[in-house]
């Protein structure tokens, strides 16, 4: 299964229609926005693809229409999912990491707007950075491969 991990879009819709054209583009099955859509016309985009969760973020003041923008795919975290038998423990904001990593395969979180990539025992630790580009000059997402396991950070977008 091939997941893309995402955060913090600030809502640049050019750089979420560009993140969701590359997500098609390269087939990617899953669809992960670890918080900070920011206004629910920023959540739509993703809330139209078919396997998609996204995680509220500190910035995400507009629970309710955020949350009925995205028909129910928005969460808050911190969050336990399972995907092609690999666990999934998703936040905004981190705590814990690495008592966490000991316990889930993939520990993935954003707040913090630059990319990070870990390897654990079990997986690894991931923050695939800033989608919106601000304060970093450069947006990213994350491609997360479960069968090769192989993680890249796609920057730019």
């Amino acid at each position: 299964m091939k997941i893309a991990l995402c955060s913090d879009s600030h809502d640049n819709m050019a750089n979420i229609k560009q993140l969701i054209k590359s997500v098609i583009d390269r087939e990617m099955d899953y669809v992960i926005h670890l918080g900070d859509f920011v206004a629910p016309f920023a959540i739509q985009p993703f809330a139209e693809l078919k396997n998609f969760i996204g995680i509220m973020g500190n910035n995400d003041g507009e629970a309710i229409r955020l949350n009925e923008t995205a028909e129910g795919k928005l969460k808050k975290g911190p969050v336990e999912i399972v995907l092609d038998g690999k666990s999934f423990l998703l936040m905004h904001e981190p705590f814990a990491l690495k008592k966490l990593s000991k316990q889930f395969d993939y520990v993935c979180y954003g707040h913090t707007h630059y990319s990070e990539i870990i390897k654990t025992e079990r997986g690894a630790i991931i923050n695939p950075g800033e989608l919106c580009g601000y304060l970093t000059n450069s947006a990213s997402w994350v491609s997360l491969d479960t069968e090769t396991l192989k993680l890249g950070l796609i920057s730019p977008i």
